[in-house]
């Protein structure tokens, strides 16, 4: 039986790309052997866009078998599991509704573990390698959520003059989770939508470097047009140009998680 290994992308700088950070790694982990579940904890539903069309996503979000009824509800999130069109893959949809999710939370008894509790028999079935969460940029009892059904947390970080506007603040709170999940483990950075030749891109990687005690993944993610075209049909990128400049990036990038988490 395997052990299911948990890991949630999270930052609370919104335009970073967890979303395409987690749909890609999730698909590469699966064809590499691996079943894998991804969750979509954003409203924005693009977790869930990565892999179902427009249509399809938001059929899912009007309905009883999304992640938001799902922890309003307090229930076992097995019920709640759609299959992809890819082999090992299935995903839990998002809803617009997780909108209001932190006040829905507010009166729940033991708020902060709910969403570990309806993983519980999940993860305890065995039935997947991965769990990979897609946190909302935002740092509050539902991201709290998130991290507290983690065994592991990545940060994506957006190559840009304002993609580390707010990092200190996503140490601190991850600090804070650390009291309650002292299992918790920071994987990594992982440093996105980066140009070479621009400037700031060295600025990045310097200040990154420099963090003690905090690993920067050796893969960088550049910025690649396929990228988009990709969201355009609803496809990972490795699905829609498997030789692309960013699928073989995400797949190093998934090789790297995959040997850290191992460990």
């Amino acid at each position: 039986m395997a052990i299911t290994k948990t890991i949630c992308f999270a930052n609370n700088k919104g335009g970073s790309g967890k979303s395409t950070t987690c749909a890609n790694v999730g698909y590469a982990l699966s064809t590499l052997g691996k079943k894998v579940l991804l969750i979509d904890g954003d409203m924005q539903m693009n977790l869930t866009l990565s892999f179902f069309d427009d249509e399809t996503s938001l059929a899912f979000a009007k309905s009883d078998r999304n992640l938001y009824r799902g922890v309003v509800d307090q229930k076992d999130l097995t019920d709640f599991i759609v299959n992809t069109e890819y082999k090992g893959l299935d995903v839990i949809p998002s809803s617009t509704l997780m909108s209001s999710i932190e006040f829905d939370l507010f009166t729940k008894w033991q708020r902060e573990f709910i969403l570990k509790k309806g993983l519980d028999r999940i993860k305890a079935s065995g039935k997947y390698d991965y769990i990979l969460i897609d946190a909302p940029p935002t740092l509050g009892c539902w991201v709290m959520n998130i991290m507290c059904a983690s065994d592991h947390l990545v940060i994506p970080v957006e190559s840009s003059p304002w993609g580390l506007f707010g990092i200190a603040n996503m140490f601190e709170f991850y600090e804070q989770i650390k009291q309650v999940a002292p299992n918790l483990n920071l994987l990594g950075i992982a440093i996105t939508k980066a140009n070479e030749r621009k400037n700031y891109f060295k600025q990045t990687v310097d200040t990154l470097s420099s963090l003690e005690n905090v690993r920067l993944f050796e893969t960088i993610i550049r910025i690649d047009s396929t990228v988009e075209w990709s969201q355009d049909v609803s496809k990972p990128v490795m699905a829609y140009k498997k030789n692309s400049r960013a699928a073989k990036e995400y797949m190093e990038l998934a090789k790297e998680i995959k040997k850290y988490v191992t460990r």
